[in-house]
């Protein structure tokens, strides 16, 4: 919605850096009616990665702390959110489209694979700000965000929703059967 991915929303994903911040920011905005929403109505199951959520009479909140389901929200992420919106004492920096897409990647939502398919139709997915920032969720130790980025750019090309260049589902799959499984190995 602030990137003009899309003109409305439903829900809007926050990555807060502290859970101070976090519990501020919901704190006020019970104040202000907005009640909490059990994590089971949106996701599947409880990761590390899950929300906190409120609801209000047309919105969604959903308060993630560092990262989103499996995916770090990086400091190459934090660098690209450039684009800052102003309401009022509360500062909003939109996430690039690209890292929108890696992280909604992370879940099973319609909605979200939706979204993902808007940000490639608008041309908006930067195929090699991917590359890296599945190098850096690597090194991150997050190898479960390179398989769900994998597992839902083939999912959406093979329902032909997205077009990936096939030498970008190569470099992932190879760097994940480089890299992860080796790790994997070592545990």
């Amino acid at each position: 919605m602030l990137r003009g991915i899309k003109a409305a929303t439903l829900d809007v994903d926050i990555v807060l850096e502290n859970e101070k911040d976090r519990e501020y920011l919901i704190e006020t905005m019970k104040k202000l009616g907005y009640r909490d929403l059990d994590y089971r109505l949106a996701y599947i199951e409880k990761k590390d990665g899950t929300p906190k959520m409120l609801q209000g009479e047309k919105v969604r909140f959903d308060f993630f702390l560092h990262k989103v389901i499996t995916s770090d929200f990086s400091e190459k992420m934090k660098k690209r959110a450039d684009e800052t919106h102003e309401f009022e004492n509360l500062i909003l920096k939109a996430a690039h489209p690209t890292d929108i897409a890696i992280m909604k990647s992370a879940t099973d939502r319609e909605k979200d694979d939706h979204d993902i398919i808007l940000i490639c139709d608008k041309k908006m997915l930067d195929w090699n700000i991917m590359l890296y920032e599945i190098e850096e969720q690597f090194r991150l130790g997050n190898e479960r965000a390179i398989f769900d980025l994998g597992y839902k750019l083939e999912k959406l090309t093979n329902i032909k929703a997205i077009i990936v260049p096939k030498e970008i589902l190569d470099r992932i799959v190879e760097f994940h059967n480089n890299n992860v499984e080796e790790r994997e190995k070592k545990r």
